[in-house]
């Protein structure tokens, strides 16, 4: 038998990395695998929420998102296609900062804490043996089969039909619900150079989606939609086309992309994009991040909640790598846990969501946030996790 693992964590994201970084730093050995390699663009917001400073300082994180100069953020602001504009206070100071800089960033952190990587890795199968797991891998052709006392799932909201053995569902989205005429969505990001910074993240409503704008560092906007896929049928791959096709429907986003240019080489696009209707904490493995959930970008909490996801996984995890907690109990904790941080903002932002794609609904909902600011204020609240209690 070849080395056995205590930890193989599949992704390296926010949460694989930032969970890797942890199981080393309490000397577990711990491998890293991810089917890409970094630094690389990844479609995202690009946005830390304020909760999220306390979790990075928690993780041992903070010194090392702090030192990429991130930009800073104090207000969300809501532009409808009509034209009407809600400017909404952030409970405390955001973070925006590219994934390029960041992925990176957490991944070398993860490797100096002692975890091994191996990118360009694609995992094929994932099957428990007895008391261990065994993960199958392939890389420039060459398979290998790791073994390990835990493994983890932070491969994003999307996964390979097959990966895990209990895969039920028709779809790379188990929990997503699949059916036909089910809305499936295109997201899209570039940064773009030339503008005026802000310090807001700018929600633009338009014609079959949404665009989000928010600082990163040095002084770049990063630009991500999501759309329906009927919405942009016929518009090609170029981002900046199909930002351009957006801004029609929203003359104050056309005013504010005018002096725009797309900096080469940060364009991204994914497809199908499907939200989760419930958290999915345990398959097989723990899920983490996206994995777990995977909540409607105009949250802005995507990035703190696989933060979160680690917070909770990761003291579990070594208390059962310790034998001092059954598989069960594990299982059982980190599924309530999970459930109970994320089920309130998703179910609160599928209904943000929602509004964007209604109309009518979406016109009173405005109308109602200006007359009474203190209700887009608590619906912004609802979409976020609330400060842990650890």
């Amino acid at each position: 038998m070849g080395k056995l693992w205590d930890a193989v964590v599949i992704g390296a994201g926010i949460a694989g990395s930032s969970l890797a970084k942890r199981l080393a730093d309490r000397g577990w050995s711990t491998m890293l695998l991810d089917r890409d390699t970094f630094p690389r663009i990844k479609v995202c917001g690009e946005f830390l929420s304020p909760e999220s400073q306390a979790m990075l300082e928690e993780l041992g994180l903070y010194g090392t998102v702090r030192s990429l100069e991130p930009s800073t953020i104090s207000t969300a602001r809501l532009v409808a296609r009509h034209g009407k504009i809600v400017d909404v206070p952030l409970p405390g100071i955001a973070w925006g900062i590219s994934r390029y800089s960041l992925d990176a960033a957490l991944l070398d952190s993860a490797r100096r804490a002692g975890a091994e990587l191996s990118t360009g890795t694609t995992v094929i199968g994932v099957r428990q043996a007895g008391m261990y797991y065994e993960v199958e891998t392939r890389r420039g052709g060459q398979q290998e089969l790791l073994q390990a006392r835990t493994v983890f799932a932070a491969w994003g909201g999307r996964r390979r039909r097959g990966l895990l053995p209990d895969d039920l569902s028709q779809t790379d989205a188990p929990n997503r619900t699949p059916g036909k005429g089910r809305t499936t969505y295109v997201g899209i990001k570039c940064h773009l150079t030339g503008m005026r910074p802000v310090s807001a993240v700018e929600l633009y409503v338009c014609a079959g989606g949404y665009v989000g704008l928010n600082s990163v560092e040095n002084g770049v906007v990063n630009a991500a939609a999501l759309f329906t896929k009927d919405s942009v049928h016929g518009l090609g791959s170029a981002v900046p086309v199909i930002l351009e096709a957006a801004a029609r429907s929203n003359p104050i986003l056309a005013g504010r992309l005018t002096p725009a240019e797309p900096a080469e080489g940060t364009e991204a696009a994914l497809a199908p994009v499907t939200l989760s209707d419930r958290p999915q904490p345990w398959q097989t493995i723990p899920h983490l991040g996206d994995a777990a959930v995977v909540v409607p970008p105009l949250c802005g909490d995507g990035m703190s909640m696989a933060l979160r996801s680690v917070l909770l996984c990761e003291p579990l995890t070594d208390q059962y790598l310790r034998g001092r907690l059954s598989l069960q109990k594990w299982q059982q904790q980190y599924t309530a846990a999970v459930l109970a941080e994320f089920t309130g903002p998703l179910r609160w932002g599928r209904l943000t969501h929602a509004l964007c794609f209604a109309p009518i609904a979406g016109r009173l909902a405005w109308a109602a946030a200006r007359m009474a600011p203190g209700l887009a204020s608590m619906l912004v609240r609802a979409t976020r996790l609330r400060e842990s209690s650890r």
